[in-house]
């Protein structure tokens, strides 16, 4: 959560320059700042996903040089699960602030015939951002680990791809169905990543 926190912090002092420098009244332009923002935010979220990884790796090596039996008491599928965990949990709780801020107006949400969807919506896409956020965090760390870059890039992508949907609103079912589609696929390769198999789905759903 703390990484995710600092990769907010520097995308955030990025995108205020940028605003300050630019002209406030040119629409494309400022426009053009918000897509770049966005690209620099999951790009800096994504490089500090991976500067945690290689904190975690000292200190798995660190407990490894101190366990008797010679083996870390963490694996890093574990450290990887707990990680995705809290980017997406931080992620999520950033997004409900700036939803509850601007619950308390000014104004009301659809009063000029826009979409009255707008905060269940945001809920729905607050949730597929944790979950997103956890299976990344586990294909990212063993793309790392086995050092499969391209299932890096394909974390990268997906993530660019998401944040980019949101674009598509207020057409809400232009960025959700997507989402949520994107979310199974990374969810069914993540449990094959981790070690799952459809015997261990089925026996998981017949309580066996």
């Amino acid at each position: 959560a703390f990484f995710w926190l600092v990769s907010l912090l520097l995308s955030s002092l990025i995108w205020f320059i940028a605003v300050k420098a630019s002209d406030p009244q040119d629409e494309r332009l400022q426009k053009g700042l918000l897509i770049f923002g966005v690209m620099c935010s999951v790009l800096l979220q994504e490089a500090f996903r991976f500067l945690y990884y290689k904190l975690l790796r000292k200190a798995i090596e660190g407990l490894v040089a101190l366990s008797e039996d010679g083996c870390s008491p963490i694996s890093i599928q574990q450290m990887a699960y707990v990680a995705g965990v809290g980017f997406g949990l931080m992620s999520g709780a950033f997004s409900m602030i700036n939803l509850l801020a601007d619950a308390l107006g000014p104004g009301t949400v659809g009063i000029h015939g826009d979409s009255q969807l707008y905060f269940l919506t945001s809920a729905f896409m607050t949730m597929v951002l944790i979950f997103l956020h956890t299976f990344w965090g586990i294909l990212f760390f063993h793309g790392c680990e086995h050092r499969r870059w391209w299932e890096i890039a394909a974390v990268v992508i997906m993530h660019l791809t998401v944040s980019g949907l949101s674009f598509c609103n207020p057409l809400y079912v232009g960025s959700l169905v997507p989402s949520y589609l994107l979310m199974a696929a990374a969810a069914a390769w993540a449990y094959l990543l981790s070690g799952g198999s459809a015997q261990n789905l089925r026996r998981f759903l017949l309580c066996k």
